[in-house]
């Protein structure tokens, strides 16, 4: 099945950039009405702020970790002093931690989607699906922590690194790196790139407009008028 591992692991990341860049871009010129969250908070707010805050905290935890730990050359973590294994068992901790938190977070939002009928009625069957995807992507991480922790030398920590910065970079020879690497890590790979893939196709579109400035936004500026003045404009 060489053909197969080089077509997922040597073409497939590339359709999946185009997808995501060209088809982004498609979008947001041709249907800026679409490029939204779509939120549903006004339905049922109260099972949606905590099960999206864990969801949505545990996402964005796993993607910075994930960049982070797959983009930086081990000649840089040796620099900071930082072995390959403990690189790993980081990886397996703090990783762990924050699927945990994204797999609860989703599972009430699926609870929420599928047994709140005004929610599921006001909900695209790719509202589904990309929910689901994304949960059965967690999942696949968390599956994946035994198989790292039978393995914390790090070979394969170094492995999926080197080919991530491989990709990243376009060089050749990219997919021959893992054909040796367990399953479980080739399929959390493909459903990863599938993400990627389905962004400009579903509502996760929104996260090229995530409010990411809004966490360092200056205080609120409280405005009094006095009441005569009031009066009197009136």
């Amino acid at each position: 099945m060489d053909w197969l591992n080089q077509f997922l692991f040597g073409f497939f990341p590339y359709l999946c950039m185009i997808a995501f860049f060209l088809g982004s871009w498609a979008r947001f010129d041709r249907s800026q009405f679409s490029w939204r969250s779509q939120s549903s908070q006004f339905l049922n707010r109260h099972q949606l702020v905590w099960a999206s805050n864990l969801f949505h905290i545990g996402i964005l935890g796993l993607f910075v970790g994930h960049f982070v730990g797959l983009l930086t050359p081990p000649s840089w973590q040796h620099a900071l002093g930082l072995s390959v294994k403990e690189h790993q068992w980081m990886a397996i901790v703090f990783g762990g931690i924050f699927a945990l938190l994204g797999a609860i977070g989703g599972l009430g939002l699926i609870v929420r989607r599928v047994f709140n009928l005004r929610v599921r009625r006001t909900s695209k069957p790719t509202d589904m699906f990309i929910l689901f995807f994304i949960y059965f992507q967690l999942w696949l991480g968390i599956v994946g922590i035994p198989v790292s922790v039978a393995n914390s030398d790090g070979t394969y920590m170094l492995v999926l690194s080197e080919w991530c910065r491989n990709i990243m970079t376009f060089q050749p020879g990219s997919a021959a790196l893992v054909q040796d690497v367990p399953w479980i890590y080739k399929l959390h790979l493909v459903a990863g790139m599938t993400l990627f893939l389905l962004v400009p196709f579903t509502r996760m579109v929104h996260v090229w407009s995530a409010p990411i400035w809004f966490i360092a936004r200056p205080a609120w500026q409280i405005v009094r008028r006095n009441a005569n003045i009031a009066k009197e404009g009136v």
